[in-house]
């Protein structure tokens, strides 16, 4: 038997959170809208800083998004964009 280094750990993610993650995220983007900012722009600020104040408080919009774990986020995020 190898050392555990010679082993690649496998990431699986079940997909059972993608329609919660689905409708916070649209809730999200419908609230950054309302309040005239550019929804994909502020996502994206979000994701990679994980700073909240992308997020506007609106509809408590920044309250759901916390309730969105960043890396399952990524991770349905790239599934969707390579599976087209």
């Amino acid at each position: 038997m190898g050392k555990l280094e010679d082993f690649t750990r496998k990431f699986d993610f079940v997909g059972d959170q993608d329609g919660e993650i689905h409708r916070i995220m649209l809730l999200v983007y419908q609230a950054l809208e309302e309040k005239g900012y550019n929804p994909i722009n502020q996502i994206v600020g979000y994701i990679l800083s994980e700073d909240p104040t992308y997020i506007t408080n609106h509809k408590q919009a920044r309250t759901l998004i916390r309730k969105v774990d960043r890396d399952e986020l990524l991770q349905i995020l790239v599934r969707h964009y390579l599976m087209k």
